[in-house]
């Protein structure tokens, strides 16, 4: 009878000791493979930990239509398709882009909500374009000085940069520009150039950090 109770109990306790060896090695397995071990592929990096594009600038200048169709070719966009004209940015098709108002792209960053309303065509001559990149993220284009191109340009920045953003392009600000919506820091809404005219060109003032500061809704980054 010792022996019948001393055999159940071995069995017992072999049961958990085998299921957490088990247990380890598929651990220490998956590890492996997540390292690019024997057997194991390239490590994937969940959405939430990609680093953001790096802003894309055009050192040329032009018309502004010359400027944005060299810019969508740059960044590898097309236009909206006809079936989604009217979207949301998380909604929208990848390496596309479409045009938010400067109201609805100033209250998507002041909130931290960047899920932007997108139009295919511009609903205003001062609306902001908006790329979405192949892997989902989103670039917000404008017009910048050419005094700005040393510090938008490092694929990596130790500090912050401050600058304006105008919406259409001028003397002062000759230069387009795409920045990464996830690296966009602002704590105020689009200023109108002209407090008279409702659809003259806008400003947005903005922190470009030197990485993505959050979670993005766009697919999700």
């Amino acid at each position: 009878m010792l022996s019948r109770f001393t055999s159940r109990t071995a069995s017992r306790l072999l049961v958990p000791v085998l299921a957490g060896v088990c247990l380890t090695g598929g651990l220490a397995a998956s590890i492996e493979a997540a390292r690019g071990g024997p057997g194991g592929g390239k490590m994937e990096v969940l959405p939430s930990q990609k680093s953001a594009p790096a802003a894309v600038f055009i050192d040329a200048v032009g018309t502004e239509a010359e400027l944005r169709k060299q810019l969508r070719a740059k960044t590898g966009v097309t236009e909206l398709g006809a079936d989604s004209g009217h979207t949301r940015f998380s909604l929208a098709p990848v390496n596309r882009f479409g045009f938010a108002t400067p109201q609805f792209l100033g209250l998507a960053l002041v909130t931290q909500s960047p899920d932007v309303p997108l139009e295919r065509e511009a609903p205003a001559p001062n609306a902001f374009e908006i790329h979405k990149l192949a892997d989902g993220s989103a670039m917000v284009v404008g017009f910048v000085g050419p005094e700005l191109k040393p510090q938008l340009t490092p694929q990596v920045r130790p500090k912050n940069v401050r600058l304006a953003l105008y919406s259409n392009p001028s003397d002062k600000a000759p230069h387009i520009v795409a920045v990464p919506l996830g690296k966009l820091s602002v704590d105020q809404m689009p200023r109108r150039l002209d407090r008279n005219n409702t659809n003259g060109p806008v400003v947005l003032e903005m922190d470009l950090q030197g990485t993505a500061n959050r979670q993005s809704s766009q697919g999700v980054q």
